[in-house]
């Protein structure tokens, strides 16, 4: 059956990311309920409902689904801030905006892949690994590092040391994260830990 005129054809390539991208988003919810540790291919392969051989046409094992899921997944994460930033929001509006977007995340565990990230880096000891591990967390830390400098470049923040403190940012995030894995977090704990690194922030008065 030819394509109707005005139908525009889909190339090969937007095929394969579509497809890609459909076992990605399948894996993501083998991995929220399994974590990591204990997920086969064919646990994967029975959530994508295609073939082993087809899966196999993307992706190598469950090490390989992982790690393109987590860079997919922080891809678009990042973006929603990024686009935020390049609007010239005012600081601290978003500021607030993101942590917001860390209280839900907090709060709604059954929805995150922090559990299987950890027990990938507890698993997973090489060279490659450790290079994937730092690139999470430099993710992070940009992306805070982004924020700030929006606050530098409105005249809101002093632009010294905008470094290490999104450095300090970033693990206290990681330790609520720790914590609220655990099932020890609050709505109100995180809201005073959030009130702290806003009070830490270097304001220039107006």
């Amino acid at each position: 059956m030819k394509e109707g005129r005005g139908v525009p054809r889909v190339s090969n390539e937007e095929r394969r990311r579509l497809k890609e991208e459909a076992i990605l988003e399948s894996a993501r919810s083998v991995f929220l309920r399994k974590g990591f540790i204990d997920v086969t291919m064919k646990d994967i392969i029975e959530e994508c409902g295609i073939s082993r051989g087809g899966i196999y046409l993307y992706y190598d094992s469950v090490d390989d689904i992982f790690v393109a899921g987590a860079a997919h997944r922080n891809k678009r994460k990042f973006e929603v801030i990024r686009n935020l930033i390049k609007t010239n929001m005012p600081f601290l509006d978003l500021l607030d905006a993101y942590f917001e977007m860390q209280k839900n995340r907090l709060l709604h565990m059954e929805d995150s892949m922090l559990r299987s990230m950890y027990e990938y880096f507890f698993t997973h000891k090489g060279p490659e690994d450790r290079r994937f591990q730092q690139a999470q967390f430099d993710n992070v830390k940009n992306t805070i590092i982004e924020i700030l400098e929006l606050g530098v470049r409105q005249g809101c923040l002093d632009g010294d040391n905008i470094a290490p403190l999104a450095e300090n940012f970033m693990f206290v995030i990681e330790g609520l994260s720790v914590l609220a894995l655990l099932g020890g977090i609050t709505q109100e704990r995180i809201d005073t830990q959030f009130k702290l690194m806003r009070s830490m922030l270097p304001m220039i008065e107006k």
